[in-house]
């Protein structure tokens, strides 16, 4: 099953509501992944086993895998763009 990780500085509050949203949207779609918020300090331990990274705040380093605009799931803006790129990515 693909992976989806979704950080935020903390990893408690925005990356949840975002990772919950994906989730909601994958699962709407027949879109089979686990998404999961973590910790930004914590990103380059949970890289190594995603598909796709989902990221609240530019990232400083670049990564193997598609990193994808997280901002859009919470605004709402550019939502379905973003979505299609995660999907993409695992499909």
């Amino acid at each position: 099953m693909a992976k989806v990780i979704v950080a935020c500085g903390s990893g408690v509050a925005t990356s949840q509501t975002v990772a919950s949203k994906v989730d909601k949207l994958l699962k709407e779609r027949k879109v089979s992944a686990e998404v999961e918020a973590v910790d930004i300090k914590s990103i380059n331990t949970f890289i190594k086993s995603a598909d796709v990274y989902v990221a609240i705040t530019k990232p400083k380093e670049k990564y193997d895998i598609p990193v994808i605009d997280g901002i859009a799931f919470l605004t709402g803006m550019g939502q379905e763009e973003e979505l299609q790129k995660i999907i993409d990515a695992i499909s």
